[in-house]
């Protein structure tokens, strides 16, 4: 009996966990609360910085229950801001970077990136002039195609009706060179 008793308070306390860190938003989506101790355990920053980051808005938050909650979507967007600075600062021996210096290389990769892209553009718009020529220069050799091949069969007519004239005059020749020499002798 004891066990069924300690079994339903521990069934009560995971709901009651679960409760307050997952709460469904008014669309439908999970949103998923930390405690802000649970967060500053599971994300090794400072609580003053986490505070400031609710103050900016940054990580978003709300308070119940004398109790503040993060929520682990804005929480972990901060992390991932935390690194990328942390990275961004250091070079590979672990020295710090002159800001300065890291815009500087930003910028130029951006440009670089930007040089690519229209470079890109460029690449795509002439394929598509050229694709665009050598289909009116097809069309074009089609139509020219079509041309003699009607001038072709109009050729082989006239042909066959000079061949045809020909064979009627040779054999009008016959007939009267046949009566000239029957008449003459």
């Amino acid at each position: 009996m004891a066990n069924k008793k300690v079994e339903s308070d521990i069934a009560e306390l995971k709901q009651e966990k679960y409760q307050q860190i997952v709460k469904a938003n008014p669309v439908g989506r999970q949103e998923t609360w930390l405690l802000l101790d649970e967060f500053l355990k599971l994300s090794g920053l400072e609580k003053e910085k986490v505070e400031e980051l609710i103050k900016d808005k940054t990580i978003k938050s709300k308070q119940e229950g004398g109790r503040i909650y993060i929520e682990a979507s804005t929480g972990t967007s901060a992390l991932i801001k935390k690194v990328e600075n942390r990275l961004v600062s250091l070079d590979m021996s672990g020295n710090a970077l002159d800001p300065v210096f890291v815009e500087k290389t930003i910028a130029t990769i951006l440009g670089l990136h930007d040089k690519v892209i229209s470079s890109k553009d460029e690449t795509i718009s002439a394929f598509k002039s050229e694709n665009s020529f050598l289909k009116e220069a097809l069309v074009s050799m089609q139509e020219i195609y079509d041309d003699d091949k009607k001038t072709i069969e109009l050729l082989r007519q006239q042909l066959q009706k000079t061949q045809e004239e020909v064979e009627f005059v040779k054999r009008k020749y016959k007939l009267m060179w046949g009566r000239v020499s029957n008449s003459a002798t």
